[in-house]
């Protein structure tokens, strides 16, 4: 038996449906910037462990919620560069692999917008948890922020939340209910 074969496309549909493929160098280069904070992450982490005892809590807590940014922010890319590739430019047919994300089975363009908007508040928790514990500074001369800074750190974040939940609303609204189990 010959397997399906796709039909031909004509010129035009042809060449727009392969533009797709100028998004690879886009997702190759976002395997690089990975790459990048694998080396910012080791560079930290070798930070953190040739001065530990050098170190109070404090800072060893940050240094520490930083590795935790620097894994989120890595974690947001491969989401980015599995799921918009899977999305946008080509099967990656990785069904029956053991090492297939869960979450790539049900991929579209939708669940990636509310992923990405959850990974995104994740990441500004961290932030925000990073200048809460620094604000303890502030009026001295180390402190890294102002109370303004702190404020709009703060007002930013609940726009990421409120954002986030107007993207899952409008998600949630436009998905059929037969379609809504991820």
């Amino acid at each position: 038996m010959i397997p399906d074969t796709p039909p031909r496309l004509g010129l035009l549909p042809g060449l727009i449906f392969s533009s797709r493929w100028l998004q690879l160098p886009l997702y190759l280069g976002l395997i690089v910037a990975q790459g990048v904070y694998v080396m910012l992450f080791l560079k930290e982490l070798w930070h953190l462990l040739t001065h530990a005892t050098s170190f109070g809590e404090m800072e060893i807590m940050l240094l520490v919620l930083g590795l935790i940014d620097v894994v989120m922010i890595s974690n947001l890319l491969v989401m980015v560069i599995v799921g918009g590739y899977e999305t946008f430019v080509s099967r990656l047919r990785l069904q029956g692999h053991p090492d297939q994300p869960e979450w790539l089975s049900h991929v579209n363009a939708s669940v990636l917008k509310v992923k990405l908007a959850m990974a995104i508040i994740g990441i500004s928790s961290i932030h925000l948890l990073r200048t809460f514990i620094e604000a303890g500074t502030l009026g001295t001369p180390n402190a890294r922020f102002s109370e303004a800074g702190v404020m709009w750190q703060t007002i930013i974040h609940g726009l990421f939340i409120v954002s986030a939940l107007g993207i899952a609303l409008v998600d949630k609204l436009s998905t059929p209910a037969s379609h809504a189990k991820h």
